[in-house]
């Protein structure tokens, strides 16, 4: 089964909160992190990703910084902030809020 494209659209950006909340990471490090969590339910790829980090950081929820990596190279690390916590626990019980409704309609009997 595959998710549907407006389902995972609406919740990239809480996703990646998720994900920085437990440490800070690099662009291609969540993408690959959201990938093995869904479970093939769905792919993220850098276009899916890249815009959303770049509006949470505009946003103030991230705050980016330039970070040498083992291997030397340059990566942008992302760290989530304390407007970005805040955004991630409002998400957090939103989404429990809209999937408990869903979970109601659905198993109601039916007609």
């Amino acid at each position: 089964m595959k998710a549907q494209k407006e389902l995972i659209g609406a919740t990239t950006g809480l996703l990646i909160l998720s994900v920085l909340a437990k440490e800070a990471s690099y662009g291609y490090e969540i993408i690959r992190r959201i990938n093995e969590e869904a479970d093939g339910l769905f792919t993220w790829q850098e276009g899916t990703v890249y815009p959303v980090l770049y509006k949470l950081e505009k946003d103030g929820l991230l705050r980016a910084q330039w970070q040498q990596a083992d291997t030397g190279r340059e990566r942008k690390y992302y760290y989530i902030t304390a407007k970005g916590w805040d955004a991630l626990q409002t998400g957090a019980r939103e989404w429990n809020a809209f999937h408990a409704v869903v979970l109601r309609l659905v198993e109601e009997p039916h007609a």
